[in-house]
């Protein structure tokens, strides 16, 4: 258990690890590439370690230096590996490398925690069938246990019953360049969390190939092809960026997060203007963004389907601002890590918090922060639970984390550099 002293002031220039998304997507297209390729400020993180470690099961030799991963392609000829692949409860690896399993020639099975097998792949697994690919959930759940009896990729035409993780989408378009004939890809439903799927395409891009989609993410054409190697540099990760411009909101402090650049190619670095709306102050120098806090916060209404990573942020600054704040669009957080709609409203209402929740919303009837108390928090097992909730500790005494070494997850030396801020 972590517990959290309050800080006067805040007022510091920091860097954060590369981002996590764009680390596991790098991986894929790296993986797949003709040749060895550079990535350039990885994550290392329990969740990328999972991601390289199963392309290693497949044959992919990576070399995890300190701030330079190499990565020897294979040219999208896979190995069948020896064993299981588990991978944790890492939703996009175990979305991403479903898909690029069904590129090898043999048996794979695909497993990962308890909480792994109550997170729905079925909307994948329909896809790829579509694409010829033999693939069963093993308990009949559409959740892992995963087997694949694979033998590559038909290609043509496939449909995508849902968008509502864009990590199903995603992991459809990195691999689709290696099908045997081109193929399209038609999405039905609403496409949620639309960054997370323009970053795809742009690291796609950057490896070489370029899919053909229309504005709303509903159907993409895609060539055959393969990615090229290359050296891939990452930027810092704007969802745990999140946390210590949050800490400077609630405090009235300064920070500068010195490496997530503007524009970002990761949409949760939208989080920033929507702290500008609530009173912050915003400005981009070298590289870097800073946001400066102000005594006085206001609620806000947000629709936030494209930025759930970084709902529980929001959520912890609006329970130190004045009014009300709904924040839309988030049925899909029931879905991550924990349900962390419901979560993240249960630790609140723990320290003091006035909340409503809905199916798709939440509501925080904030009062500055006055009716805020001490409280042990829930972490659920849950990397993003524990960081937002660490901020408020930074203004209310008696706040503990339990289950702290969840960070470990997406940002392993997290609470080393939380302390940055005293």
């Amino acid at each position: 258990m972590k517990e959290i002293t309050p800080v006067t002031s805040v007022d510091v220039t920091i860097a954060v690890p590369g981002s996590k998304s764009l680390t596991q997507r790098a991986l894929i297209a790296a993986a797949l590439a003709d040749g060895t390729s550079r990535l350039l400020g990885p994550l290392a993180s329990e969740d990328t370690s999972y991601t390289s470690k199963a392309l290693e099961q497949m044959g992919i030799k990576v070399e995890r230096g300190e701030d330079v991963w190499i990565v020897h392609g294979s040219g999208g000829i896979l190995e069948t590996p020896a064993g299981e692949i588990f991978l944790g409860n890492n939703g996009t690896a175990t979305r991403f490398l479903t898909s690029v399993a069904a590129l090898g020639q043999g048996a794979f099975r695909i497993d990962g925690e308890e909480r792994m097998r109550e997170r729905p792949i079925g909307p994948l697994m329909e896809a790829l069938q579509g694409w010829g690919v033999d693939i069963t959930s093993v308990r009949g759940t559409g959740c892992p246990p995963l087997q694949l009896n694979s033998n590559g990729l038909s290609g043509g035409a496939t449909v995508l019953p849902e968008g509502k993780s864009s990590q199903y989408l995603s992991s459809l378009l990195l691999v689709a360049p290696y099908a045997r004939e081109a193929t399209t890809l038609e999405v039905r439903g609403e496409v949620l969390s639309k960054p997370y799927v323009a970053m795809t395409l742009s690291v796609m891009s950057d490896f070489g190939v370029s899919p053909e989609c229309n504005e709303d993410f509903t159907f993409f054409s895609i060539p055959r092809g393969k990615y090229r190697a290359m050296d891939y540099e990452i930027e810092g990760d704007a969802s745990n960026a999140s946390y210590f411009w949050a800490a400077a909101a609630i405090t009235g402090g300064r920070v500068t997060v010195s490496n997530v650049p503007v524009p970002s190619l990761q949409g949760d670095a939208g989080l920033v203007p929507l702290l500008a709306r609530m009173g912050c102050e915003i400005s981009c120098d070298g590289g870097g963004i800073t946001l400066q806090g102000r005594e006085r916060l206001e609620g806000i209404t947000v629709d936030m389907g494209d930025m759930p990573d970084v709902v529980p942020t929001l959520a912890v600054v609006a329970a130190f601002a004045h009014g009300k704040t709904v924040i839309n669009n988030i049925a899909h957080l029931r879905i991550k890590e924990c349900d962390r709609l419901t979560a993240t409203l249960t630790e609140l209402a723990k320290m003091g918090a006035r909340v409503e929740e809905g199916d798709d919303f939440m509501v925080i009837h904030g009062d500055g922060g006055k009716s805020l108390h001490g409280a042990e928090i829930e972490t659920y097992k849950d990397h993003r639970m524990a960081m937002s909730f660490a901020v408020t500790g930074l203004r209310v005494a008696g706040v503990q984390i339990t289950g702290e070494g969840c960070v470990a997850k997406s940002f392993p030396d997290f609470w080393e550099r939380f302390e940055k801020l005293y």
